[in-house]
């Protein structure tokens, strides 16, 4: 495959940049949202310096679809960078009451300095951050207790900008997705790419679902046999993708591979969990290439 050099940056994204720090001055904090599958890809390398030394909270998300250890792994790595790191599933609801009190936590100081100073008690304010597609919308949503915002697993579908106001005197501003103009880590590419934060029309699927089972025949080949209960995977990744497609019945006339559904068949069963609990990247990964 050519180089992911994928410029996807519609000028939206530059407006997001923008407005994300003119309005930080309104915020008592930020909470970080991630992918616990891709936790260092779905962390917009900007948003570090964007929020400065502003309190932060990391909400590990999806992490009904991430392995339980390589989860731990990373709670613990960005424990150790001296963040606030919360595990949550904005689809169920997991996580949601430990990560509300952790912003309390991450101001408790400065609210109870304003009433000290004479200031009346107020909610919260608090920023969520975080790149397309890494669940901002079904979070709000849970920690609103009602749909606030049109949720779907499409990358950037919350749109605009809008206070909310959330259980247990929070408030939240939420703003779109952001991510970055040009992705020089192939690796990260990909693995935006993989789980949906990438827009699919803006990306030849085939070739992503062949680098993503290239990329399961090296991590996790069991789960990928057993899903497709092949007895052995190809010599090739294009063997896989053909045999996944023989059992799957996607042949065109003329006994053709029908690739592009065999494509979206791979991409889909990933991203939804069903191929089971699969994480893509570890915090030795990270450490691998500082090396």
């Amino acid at each position: 495959m050519d180089s992911m050099n994928i410029n996807w940056y519609p000028g939206h994204m530059k407006k997001t940049r923008e407005l994300i720090a003119q309005n930080l001055k309104l915020v008592d904090m930020v909470v970080e949202i991630m992918d616990s599958r891709i936790p260092m890809s779905s962390k917009n390398p900007e948003i570090d310096k964007i929020i400065g030394d502003k309190p932060k909270v990391i909400a590990l998300n999806k992490v009904d679809l991430a392995e339980p250890a390589k989860t731990q792994e990373w709670k613990e790595y960005f424990e150790g960078t001296g963040a606030r790191v919360v595990l949550i599933n904005s689809v169920s609801g997991k996580g949601i009451d430990s990560l509300t009190k952790a912003c309390r936590e991450a101001v408790k100081d400065k609210m109870q300095s304003l009433v000290e100073k004479g200031r009346k008690e107020r909610a919260v304010r608090m920023m969520i951050v975080g790149i397309p597609n890494v669940g901002k919308s079904s979070l709000i949503n849970k920690l609103s207790g009602k749909k606030s915002a049109t949720v779907g697993n499409r990358p950037g579908v919350t749109k605009g900008k809008q206070w909310v106001r959330l259980k247990g005197d929070l408030e939240m501003l939420d703003t779109p997705g952001i991510l970055w103009p040009k992705f020089d880590n192939e690796k990260v590419a990909l693995n935006l790419a993989f789980t949906g934060a990438i827009k699919d029309d803006v990306l030849d699927v085939e070739t992503i679902a062949l680098r993503l089972i290239e990329r399961l025949t090296d991590i996790e080949p069991e789960k990928l046999a057993a899903k497709y209960k092949l007895d052995e995977l190809g010599e090739t990744p294009l063997d896989t993708m053909e045999t996944i497609g023989k059992k799957r019945g996607c042949i065109l006339p003329g006994r053709e591979y029908d690739y592009t559904r065999i494509a979206n068949i791979v991409l889909q069963e990933f991203r939804s969990g069903s191929m089971g609990k699969i994480t893509l990247e570890r915090p030795k990964d990270i450490e691998k290439e500082t090396e």
